[in-house]
Order: structure tokens, then sequence, then C-alpha cells
């Protein structure tokens, strides 16, 4: 498989998880899914920009895709739930994580807000890919990732979707 193919083949199967992970930022608001409420340290456990809605419409659209991309490709049926659960519970983590390092709601951890949900995409998907998942697929959908998520976040911002840049 030449570099070109492992790029296209590592995007197709990835996409469900960018596009669970991109709906929140569109459809987003609402109440949070932390209900408020702060972890024993004393810090939101998510955070305000962690809502319902946004986890919905993302696990809803990806999964929508994904079984658009199996009637096509030929992925497990189930690939698009697991792909954007795992894209979408892995962004939370980085939320988390964020909370705990003292970040506020939309604050940059760099390499974290650009992969955090590709390992939770990539992890949760592999009960169900794990004959499609590649070290090679991984490699690339790990490298390609953070310039997309940095550009689409741009786009973003330029669109007034997003309050800042990353």
């Amino acid at each position: 498989m030449t570099v070109t193919d492992l790029v296209i083949e590592s995007f197709k199967l990835i996409f469900p998880a960018y596009c669970a992970n991109a709906m929140p930022v569109i459809a987003g608001g609402g109440f949070p899914l932390d209900f408020g409420r702060n972890f024993v340290d004393g810090r939101p456990i998510f955070g305000k920009n962690k809502t319902f809605r946004g986890f919905f419409a993302g696990l809803v659209i990806g999964t929508l895709i994904g079984f658009a991309e199996s009637s096509f490709f030929g992925y497990h049926i189930l690939s698009g739930l697991m792909l954007s659960l795992g894209a979408l519970l892995g962004d939370l983590f980085g939320a988390f994580l964020k909370r705990r390092l003292q970040i506020p709601p939309g604050g940059l951890l760099p390499v974290v807000d650009q992969v955090d949900f590709v390992v939770g995409a990539i992890l949760f998907s592999l009960p169900v890919l794990s004959a499609t998942w590649s070290w090679e697929l991984v490699l690339v959908a790990l490298l390609v990732t953070p310039p997309i998520h940095m550009l689409t976040n741009f786009v973003a911002y330029k669109l007034k979707l997003k309050s800042n840049p990353w």
C-alpha cells in the first residue's frame, strides 16, 4: 500500500470520529454533561462546553456517517457507533485532564486537544475493526489528524462557530 493509499484509507476509516468530534461545535450548547458539578479537587469535571446536546448530536451524526460508510466500504455495521462514542469519550477525557491542569474550558492543551478524540475512537473501535486497523493506519491517523484538526478549528473560528482558533 502506498503512502497515498494509507492516508486515504485512514481518513475513510476515521471520518465518523471526525464528524462526531465536530458536531458539538455546530449543535452544542445547553445543559452540561457534568451537571455543573465539581470533581473532588474542586474544579469542574468537564466544564460548561461539554453538553448533552453536543454529545448526542456528535454520536448520532458520526454513527450515521459510519452506517453509510459500512454500506459503501464494507466496514462493520457498528464501526460508526464505536468510532463516534470513542471520539466523544476521548474528548471528554481530554477535557477532564485539562480541568485537572487548571486549563479553563476552551483553553489550549497542545497535542491532547488534537489527538484525544482519535485515540478514543481507535481504542473503542478495536472490538469491531481490529481486522481493519493496522499499525500503519493508526500511525497515519495520528499523524494527519493534528493539522486537519487545527485547520478545521481555524475555519470554525473564522465562521464564528468557536471563540478561539484552536
